[in-house]
């Protein structure tokens, strides 16, 4: 795999690991009350949403289990009408990020050349 594609399988990692911080202990209700990690979080949804789109296909599909029309999806409802549909959110948080980030995790411990930065 190339230098970008590790790089981009990095991102979404630390994206995914950087909303599981903020959100976490966090129950719906009290997490839609704090705006800074709210918008925090938000932030961090779109960038791995934006980032999927990035991923090769090859290497998508390689990668079956990661649901990557849920992260296309998502992204797009989040910039769009649904952009403050508190729903949405709450299920990229609870949902699509843990699964998407346990995954990562064994295709790095499983697939280590997909993570690979050599150029």
């Amino acid at each position: 795999m190339s230098f970008m594609t590790g790089a981009l399988l990095g991102i979404l990692e630390d994206s995914a690991t950087a909303i599981l911080t903020l959100a976490e202990g966090l129950g719906q209700e009290e997490f839609f009350a704090t705006q800074l990690t709210r918008d925090e979080v938000l932030r961090q949804l779109l960038t791995l949403a934006d980032t999927a789109l990035e991923i090769p296909q090859e290497v998508r599909a390689a990668m079956p289990e990661i649901d990557w029309d849920g992260w296309f999806v998502l992204g797009r409802e989040l910039r769009g009408q649904r952009k403050a549909d508190q729903g949405a959110l709450w299920f990229g948080i609870r949902t699509l990020v843990p699964a998407t980030l346990l995954w990562l995790r064994v295709y790095r411990r499983n697939q280590p050349e997909l993570f690979d930065f050599k150029p």
